[in-house]
């Protein structure tokens, strides 16, 4: 008896609303994407429309707090780590990443990533290997990006935010692998709240002098030189080229951090 023809495997396409997956013609409609799309407010129903969508949004953006206060509340000494998701396994900015997840665990502070791929990835993947918390904060997308499998404690965020209150809030520095337009906004937000004074002076640690040295230079130049930043606002950042050397400067911002007999932060 002739067996009957499997349908043909699916469309295996994702996109996720926070925590939910839909396949099946996936939009590029994200919640952020709705959140700030423009609505006339001279069109009546539309403006009715905005006014009650808005009111309840706000609850959908509380949770989300919530939400990451919770998934967060047992990490101690942690490092957030920046770097793009276009890094690729096998080169040698991959394993600068990995390097820089394990020195950071080895000296007892989680690692805290935007949990794709990438830089991302091999951060949390060193961390791992050492046995440090590994910790990865999602975004939805308009296309897929699972949370990569060296996380221990991983959150879908909506709201772009509610992510980078939480990469600020719980950590102790940052530290910036290569990267593109998204690590450039990572950067210069946490630069801004440091020179602001709205965080602490935590350092900013550039990995890659290479890669950094020209917007170093075009800062000095043009920011410094015309007058659009103060003196000491380039200090705030740390450039080198290792990752031993940017968790030295991590460890030398955190004198007070109690260590155990190992030399290890206790947490």
């Amino acid at each position: 008896m002739s067996q009957p023809d499997l349908p043909p495997t699916p469309d295996t396409s994702t996109n996720y609303a926070g925590p939910i997956m839909f396949r099946r013609d996936p939009s590029e409609e994200t919640t952020d994407r709705h959140l700030l799309a423009w609505v006339d407010p001279r069109d009546p129903g539309l403006r009715v429309d905005r006014t009650v969508r808005d009111s309840w949004r706000v609850l959908r953006i509380q949770s989300e707090f919530v939400a990451g206060f919770d998934a967060m509340s047992d990490v101690a000494e942690a490092v957030t780590v920046f770097g793009s998701a276009r890094i690729k396994p096998g080169t040698e900015a991959y394993r600068l990443a990995v390097r820089l997840g394990q020195a950071l665990g080895e000296a007892g502070y989680a690692v805290i990533t935007g949990g794709g791929p990438g830089a991302m990835e091999a951060a949390n993947r060193g961390a791992y290997d050492t046995g440090a918390q590994s910790i990865g904060l999602n975004i939805e997308l308009p296309f897929e990006q699972h949370i990569n499998p060296w996380v221990d404690v991983g959150m879908n965020f909506r709201y772009f935010f509610v992510r980078k209150t939480m990469f600020v809030k719980y950590a102790q520095a940052f530290v910036c692998l290569p990267g593109g337009f998204g690590t450039l906004d990572e950067l210069f937000e946490a630069l801004t709240l440091v020179q602001t004074k709205k965080v602490g002076r935590f350092p900013i640690v550039l990995v890659g002098r290479d890669y950094w040295g020209g917007l170093i230079d075009w800062l000095r130049e043009r920011l410094l030189g015309e007058g659009m930043i103060s003196d000491g606002d380039i200090d705030l950042l740390h450039l080198v080229d290792t990752a031993e050397e940017a968790v030295e400067i991590v460890k030398s911002a955190c004198p007070t951090c109690g260590k155990d007999d190992d030399g290890r932060l206790t947490r």
